[in-house]
């Protein structure tokens, strides 16, 4: 059994949108596309509500090591970073007495602050990953892997991590990061998937095809489609499909080989969570281990035509978060709480034995692991991306999510984020009625009939930023345009 400090993996994908675990159901469960971490749910406590606070890599991976939102941490964009002082999950669990460990996508730009690391530059490679390794001089020494082997990179951090596994310290109990590049686009599986779901056709979402009145004024034809809008980064575009065919056929086309090579690198994480698992069986220390699954974000997977992440839509902000602990957790249990990413933090220092310090703005899911749910557990989360109109034209927005209803306001202004564009763009409200429209097909917002719920949202979401301290008032002109359509 787990003794009072148990051994910690915490492993994270990179935009493995949770409607792509068979174990959220969903149109892709047909495919049986995720077999290790469906029996990993089935050990554990399946999250059903699980979000990220901002659908983008860097931003969520500061958010994790922080416990606080972007606009407290300061990396509200790709171009953020956290120095080592300020990687408070890393320094605090290695205070605690663990041997600590980061290996795979890192994305933060300055140096972990792990006993060990061994971290993709930047995005990394697919294939060959040279890996910054602790040990030298930062940046400066790094592994190899054989290019001669044709290494992907799944397999590169599954070897790497279990080396490090290996050799550790046996005499403290050991805290390790696994993250996976994939499934990052573009797209790119480990030569053995190459025709995994060959003769299947994908099901496609309905909202590929019909969207009567999604989005409004503020998000009309903007974001990355699968099909021809935005052809400078549209799937179709990357997925070499002939541009001769017809609208409908371009489409069709797109869809089935973006969703097929997305899929084959989402098995390649599934498999190798399955060797570390085993690995760990083998060594006698699976049951003496806590074991999380999670992704950075989710992603679109052609809902309402579109690609990518960074939408607070529901497929691009809710996140898979699966928890494996033998002690706390009864098999096959799921929760429907609200929990968000600011919550991994808290609950690591949690599971290894400390109390989380005050500027951490989530909360332990250890009751809620124990199967409480707290009277004060938060009903609503708050979501803010920050990235006007970057790489795949998708307007600046926030906006609060409750068990029923979501209220998003699209202000399409760069403001200091880098990386951001001005825009012809006009502000705009989303409302969605999740109760009777899960896929926000409707935007009601306007419907008289929802009047009430709107402006009971809005009371809400002006909560939320007041508590957690994004009050917006250093941009006076995003406060003109809160004035005007608020």
């Amino acid at each position: 059994m787990l003794a009072d400090q148990p051994n910690i993996l915490f492993l994270m994908s990179d935009d493995h949108a949770a409607h792509a675990l068979g174990a959220y159901g969903g149109r892709l469960k047909v495919l049986d596309p995720t077999p290790a971490l469906d029996r990993l749910a089935g050990e554990g406590m399946l999250f059903e509500n699980a979000f990220c606070t901002n659908s983008i890599c860097t931003p969520s991976r500061a958010t994790l090591l922080t416990g606080q939102f972007s606009h407290v941490n300061g990396v509200t964009t790709l171009s953020g970073h956290l120095e080592g002082d300020r990687q408070y999950v890393a320094n605090l669990v290695r205070d605690a007495g663990y041997q600590t460990a980061m290996v795979g996508k890192w994305h933060l730009k300055r140096q972990p602050a792990f006993d060990y690391y061994c971290v993709l530059p930047g995005q990394g490679s697919y294939f060959n990953p040279v890996m910054r390794e602790s040990g030298g001089r930062w940046p400066d020494h790094v592994r190899r892997f054989s290019a001669y082997d044709s290494v992907h990179s799944t397999d590169a951090i599954v070897k790497a991590s279990i080396d490090w596994l290996k050799q550790r310290d046996r005499e403290r109990p050991f805290f390790l990061m696994t993250h996976f590049k994939a499934p990052h686009d573009n797209f790119e599986n480990a030569e053995r998937y190459d025709f995994l779901f060959d003769d299947i056709a994908i099901p496609e979402p309905e909202s590929l095809w019909r969207v009567p009145n999604h989005g409004s004024e503020a998000t009309r034809g903007a974001g990355t489609s699968v099909g021809r809008r935005n052809t400078r980064r549209n799937m179709g575009h990357h997925m070499f499909v002939d541009p001769g065919l017809a609208a409908e056929a371009y489409k069709r086309t797109a869809y089935q080989r973006y969703l097929k090579k997305y899929l084959r690198t989402v098995r390649g994480v599934d498999d190798g969570v399955a060797q570390l698992l085993e690995h760990l069986r083998r060594d006698g220390e699976l049951d003496k281990t806590v074991v999380i699954y999670t992704s950075d974000q989710g992603f679109m997977l052609g809902e309402h035509d579109y690609i990518d992440k960074r939408w607070m839509y529901e497929e691009s902000m809710r996140i898979p978060l699966l928890v494996r602990h033998p002690e706390l957790v009864g098999a096959g249990s799921r929760s429907e709480a609200i929990v968000n990413n600011t919550d991994f933090a808290p609950t690591l220092l949690a599971l290894a034995g400390m109390k989380a310090p005050p500027f951490m703005q989530g909360r332990s899911l250890v009751p809620l692991l124990e199967g409480e749910v707290p009277d004060d557990w938060r009903t609503a989360t708050y979501y803010r991306y920050w990235m006007n109109y970057a790489h795949h034209d998708v307007p600046a927005h926030f906006g609060v999510r409750t068990g029923d209803f979501k209220l998003i306001f699209f202000y399409g202004l760069p403001l200091d984020a880098p990386g951001a564009k001005t825009a012809d763009t006009q502000p705009g409200w989303e409302l969605y009625d999740l109760r009777v429209d899960p896929g926000e097909s409707r935007n009601v917002y306007g419907d008289a009939a929802y009047a009430d719920v709107a402006n009971e949202l809005k009371t809400e979401l002006r909560r939320l930023k007041d508590e957690t301290g994004d009050t917006d008032e250093k941009f006076p002109e995003l406060m003109e345009v809160l004035r005007k359509h608020w």
